[in-house]
């Protein structure tokens, strides 16, 4: 494994009073996607928002070796964190290039990548995103996240109630993506983890129970059953 970007450390957050994160600890590595797996419910999209500072929080959260967990949001994301929220959350009133020139921090947004991954959103740059489809709601949450140079993307559920052509196309922009970036990547869909992740966290009743390669826990039924509730290798499944 190379070394990490990001690192938790007794990680605990709550909601309103009620604790969502017990004590998650996980290493993220330096280049790839790290999946993030577990039943609905357990913890993981508040662990993202954890890590952000989007809620309340105890624990150590460590960027590129610098600790970043008592920081406010803003200041985390100047620092080179990119975020994919759950449900896409795009500026609904605003066209579609007024959303991606929100989301701009750098003088040389990369625009380009983002015309080469979606090319629809070239030609719909003038349309609110409000009315656009679910599928092209997602590639502009995408997109926003994909303009900056950052050090790593937190990726939460980005092929939720997606169609098919639409799931690969935002996988695909997701592997091109990795290339250049690591990657925090919860996602139910299975397909999806085993197209794209090299590594796995498991996280049931706010604490991680499994780290390791992907492929380990995926092609391991009893695992993916107990953990997962699911069975391996099924195709087009996603976790309850």
């Amino acid at each position: 494994m190379s070394d990490s970007i990001l690192t938790v450390s007794h990680l605990r957050c709550s909601i309103a009073g009620q604790q969502v994160v017990e004590d998650v600890a996980f290493s993220v590595p330096a280049t790839g996607i790290t999946a993030v797996l577990g039943r609905n419910g357990v913890g993981k999209t508040s662990s993202l928002r954890g890590i952000l500072g989007l809620i309340q929080r105890k624990g150590e959260v460590t960027l590129a070796g610098e600790r970043i967990d008592h920081l406010p949001t803003h200041k985390i994301v100047q620092r080179g964190v990119g975020y994919v929220p759950e449900d896409r959350e795009v500026f609904a009133a605003l066209t579609v290039a007024e959303n991606l020139a929100l989301a701009e921090r750098q003088k040389s947004p990369r625009h380009e990548l983002v015309a080469e991954l979606f090319p629809d959103l070239v030609q719909r740059r003038g349309q609110q995103a409000g009315t656009l489809s679910g599928g092209q709601q997602q590639m502009v949450s995408v997109a926003r996240a994909l303009l900056n140079d950052n050090q790593i993307l937190l990726v939460d559920e980005p092929t939720k109630g997606l169609a098919p052509k639409i799931v690969t196309e935002v996988s695909e922009a997701l592997r091109i993506a990795a290339a250049t970036v690591p990657i925090l990547l919860v996602e139910q869909n299975l397909d999806v983890v085993r197209a794209l992740a090299d590594d796995a966290i498991v996280i049931d009743s706010g604490r991680v129970v499994y780290t390791g390669k992907a492929n380990d826990i995926l092609n391991d039924d009893e695992l993916t059953k107990r953990l997962l509730g699911v069975h391996a290798g099924g195709h087009g499944e996603g976790i309850a």
